[in-house]
């Protein structure tokens, strides 16, 4: 029995030496692989391999620079390497310093002196064509964004490569590369708050795992140390090839090997796969349990049903970070009680529900009563759901400003499904009707 895969292929080996290389290194293919004695093919391949595991980022015409990967719980953070994308921006100078971290951005429209008490260390300062203000900005340790598509003199292209501070140029105007900067930030507030199977694993002391020659006896030792009734099994280069169950062992000699109860092509996640999708995912199959393998099937982790979901709820309980249009459309909804104490909902119609010609849209309107099932679901069971299947009718419009009513009615419930009936009503009229049957991501 094993916890780790001792056998080190050259790809890992090339993953461990770029790991190894100091921020800012830039990293060639072609010196790559005369270094470390391998192909141009295998160094390739181990580059792309850490751009993926976003260790090193590749810009046209600077090349591969490695980078310090940044934990997931500072995500919202951007660097000046992610603003020249945002802004479709061309890098003019300072290019070693893409992988740096932006705290905050400072547009210039003011005098060079006032200038100066607003810019630090970090921070981007957003201004057209004026070279003193470049000088400035790069002085006090900040990088550049040249709106309409200037350029630079070479006094100040030396300064920023000297520095090693990020100077570059997008056609956009200074309220269009704000504006697409907050954008991105918002988006990766949400990107945040969703957590991922790489949230879990994190955490987790170190787990355990058995090897396709393990035999009976090592699995009930493992069992009896661990306490797990179930484990990933690998081969000799650590590939997942099944899953073991403790209770399978009975009856088996201590010499037996595990192959023979062995649960081959087991399902497997990603690290990227959000907590959601592995729920459901569980859920569907009928499993509690899920090794995490990278790309090339190779074992990083395990994950159960129980810690999936209490992870979940964790995250229910964090500060609301950024806001899905899920969050946007439901916040103008109040609940309240009837005298049975069950749940309805109440609202009006805003305008960014609206279509074009001025009444709700249809998917609006459905994602309202998905999220009053949703919502009523838990209320009665304490447990979530995700949407199985879903008849709607939409036998009235329903314009802006309109109040409408939302009435959950429940019609049946079992241990893992509920089918429940939404009605929507404006003025003692119905509107709209749903049927949906939901499936609980608490019971396999």
């Amino acid at each position: 029995m094993e916890n780790r895969d001792d056998t080190v292929t050259k790809h890992e080996h090339l993953l461990q030496y770029i790991e190894g290389l100091k921020v800012g290194t830039k990293i060639s293919v072609r010196k790559l692989a005369k270094e470390m004695g391998v192909s141009e093919g295998t160094a390739y391949r181990a580059v792309k391999e850490a751009e993926n595991l976003r260790i090193v980022i590749t810009k046209e015409r600077i090349g591969t620079i490695r980078i310090e990967k940044k934990p997931r719980n500072i995500s919202d953070q951007l660097t000046f390497s992610d603003v020249v994308d945002i802004v479709e921006g061309h890098v003019l100078g300072g290019a070693e310093g893409l992988h740096k971290n932006l705290h905050k951005y400072v547009i210039g429209a003011m005098k060079i002196d006032a200038m100066a008490r607003y810019i630090d260390a970090g921070s981007l300062l957003i201004v057209g064509n004026r070279d003193d203000a470049h000088s400035l900005a790069l002085e006090h340790g900040a990088g550049v964004l040249i709106t309409g598509g200037f350029g630079i003199s070479l006094d100040v292209k030396n300064l920023a490569d000297q520095r090693n501070l990020p100077i570059f140029s997008s056609r956009h105007d200074t309220f269009t590369v704000a504006s697409m900067i907050n954008r991105a930030i918002f988006d990766r507030l949400i990107k945040k708050k969703i957590m991922i199977v790489e949230d879990i694993v994190a955490t987790k002391p170190k787990f355990n795992s058995l090897k396709i020659t393990s035999t009976a006896q090592e699995c009930r030792e493992l069992a009896e140390q661990s306490g797990e009734p179930r484990y990933a099994v690998t081969d000799e280069w650590n590939r997942v090839i099944g899953i073991v169950n403790i209770k399978d062992m009975v009856g088996l000699p201590d010499d037996q090997s595990i192959e023979k109860v062995l649960i081959r092509n087991p399902i497997t996640t990603s690290l990227q796969t959000s907590l959601a999708s592995a729920a459901q995912h569980m859920m569907w199959e009928g499993i509690d349990f899920l090794p995490i393998v990278d790309r090339n099937r190779k074992l990083i982790a395990t994950v159960n049903r129980k810690e999936v979901l209490q992870a979940m709820r964790d995250a229910q309980h964090q500060p609301q970070l950024g806001e899905t249009f899920d969050h946007l459309i439901w916040n103008g909804i109040a609940e309240e009680r009837d005298h049975e104490g069950r749940l309805f909902f109440h609202g009006f119609i805003t305008p960014q529900m609206a279509t074009d010609l001025g009444t709700i849209s249809e998917g609006v309107l459905t994602t309202v009563m998905t999220q009053a099932a949703f919502k009523s679901t838990k209320d009665i069971s304490g447990n979530d759901y995700v949407l199985d299947n879903m008849s709607t009718y939409f036998l009235r419009p329903v314009q802006i400003e309109d109040q409408i009513v939302i009435m959950p009615k429940l019609l049946e419930m079992s241990r893992r499904t509920c089918k429940i009936e939404i009605e929507m009503i404006h003025e003692d009229t119905l509107v709209s009707k749903a049927v949906m049957t939901l499936q609980s991501i608490e019971h396999g």
